[in-house]
């Protein structure tokens, strides 16, 4: 099995490189080194229910400081004054921190649903909903730069899981476990699947989504906020 510091420096190399191809793509130097970086940390992230503790620490404190900084345009999207953002910061760091760290810890097993592929699926989902933008095409290169350094975690997984011994493969017992759809736990299955039909839900409400790929309807809603003040409103009528 690979260890942390193979998995930062693939992640690290590939995030160098997703970096390179999007400034000579004409993209903007701040992104590309934004998107690196983002490639080079999410190498770590599908460890974060490794036993040592370690993957879950570096992660959960990094992202607790970056993920607010993240959200700034969203903050002022939804209308929020500077005092609020500070908090709406606050309780930001401390659920990835404590309740998210704290999740992971007492509810994943190594190599379980959190390395699937499903769960590249999740983090790249969640990434995008955090790197709210104006330009989607910015949002979505980031976005992709969250995704490629979780699959390099899971690729040198699975071909750290074969051997090649006196001119013949060999497959060790974790060979699987990291490029998978599904694994042995049917509640994990479940609520992975569970997860991404929710987070599918809410970039559909995402502006930003709705505006790029010209789906809006005036009779749908395209946010949370719009979807809440509906059911609101037919509550009102529900009790009228």
């Amino acid at each position: 099995m690979a260890d942390f510091k193979t998995h930062m420096s693939v992640s690290t190399a590939t995030g160098v490189l997703y970096a390179i191809a999007g400034f000579q793509s004409g993209l903007p130097m701040t992104t590309c080194l934004l998107a690196g970086g983002l490639c080079s940390v999410s190498g770590m992230l599908p460890d974060l229910d490794s036993e040592s503790g370690r993957p879950l620490r570096e992660a959960t404190t990094l992202a607790a400081a970056v993920v607010p900084m993240l959200m700034v345009d969203r903050f002022q999207r939804m209308g929020l004054n500077h005092e609020s953002m500070v908090l709406a910061a606050a309780m930001v760091y401390i659920t990835i921190r404590f309740v998210l760290a704290e999740i992971f810890r007492r509810y994943t097993v190594h190599r379980g649903m959190w390395h699937s592929l499903p769960a590249a699926a999740i983090v790249g989902m969640v990434a995008f909903l955090v790197l709210s933008t104006e330009d989607i095409s910015l949002r979505t290169f980031k976005t992709m730069a969250v995704v490629l350094g979780f699959m390099s975690h899971l690729i040198i997984d699975e071909i750290w899981s074969v051997d090649f011994r006196k001119g013949k493969y060999q497959f060790k017992t974790s060979f699987g476990t990291a490029l998978k759809l599904w694994g042995n736990s049917a509640w994990a299955n479940y609520l992975t699947y569970f997860k991404v039909a929710l987070l599918a839900f809410l970039i559909y409400q995402d502006h930003g989504f709705m505006e790029k790929f010209g789906i809006q309807h005036p009779d749908v809603p395209h946010s949370a906020r719009e979807l809440l003040n509906i059911l609101m409103q037919r509550g009102e009528q529900l009790m009228r």
